[in-house]
């Protein structure tokens, strides 16, 4: 069994109904959940949009490989709306759920359609504030950092704050 964290963020749509689904789809596809973190709210990160994301870090323990993984989490992306990009268009735009492979085990590798673990893992605070949550000791496998090293060294200055959401109303 491999050890994944996956970094999911949305920034369109319901993103309350669209973590659910995504919680729902990753343990039907990939594997079981071991952690999660909690949800923050951050603006987009390399353009511009009024629609602020929702991001999450998931701890997973999968069967799967890693390119095999890959391919599942993209059917999971257009389950939940996410369009195949096009090669007009932009690198990052709106979504409504994308989700990332940070780390595999403690594994470095790079192929065609995948880099592990995440090149910009350490240049974004929308990534390192729940992953320090969840891991704060894990070791970046190339910087040799743990994830808290990573987030005290990060230059990224945006504003990152925890979504409290209100209680589930009893059944």
């Amino acid at each position: 069994m491999h050890k994944v964290f996956l970094g999911l963020g949305g920034n369109i749509g319901n993103k309350e109904e669209n973590f659910i689904r995504v919680h729902r789809l990753i343990a039907k596809m990939l594997g079981a959940i071991k952690q999660a973190s909690s949800l923050y709210e951050a603006p987009p990160w390399g353009f511009s949009s009024e629609d602020n994301f929702w991001n999450q870090v998931v701890e997973i323990e999968t069967a799967l490989e890693a390119e095999e993984l890959l391919w599942r989490i993209k059917e999971i992306e257009e389950m939940l709306g996410r369009k195949p990009a096009q090669e007009s268009d932009e690198r990052y735009t709106s979504r409504p759920m994308d989700i990332d492979i940070l780390y595999f085990d403690d594994a470095y590798f790079e192929t065609q359609s995948l880099t592990v673990p995440h090149p910009r893992i350490q240049d974004r605070l929308f990534v390192l504030v729940p992953l320090v949550e969840i891991a704060p000791e894990f070791k970046h496998p190339l910087l040799r950092m743990t994830n808290l090293t990573l987030l005290d060294n990060c230059k990224d200055k945006s504003i990152i704050r925890k979504v409290e959401l209100p209680p589930a109303a009893p059944s």
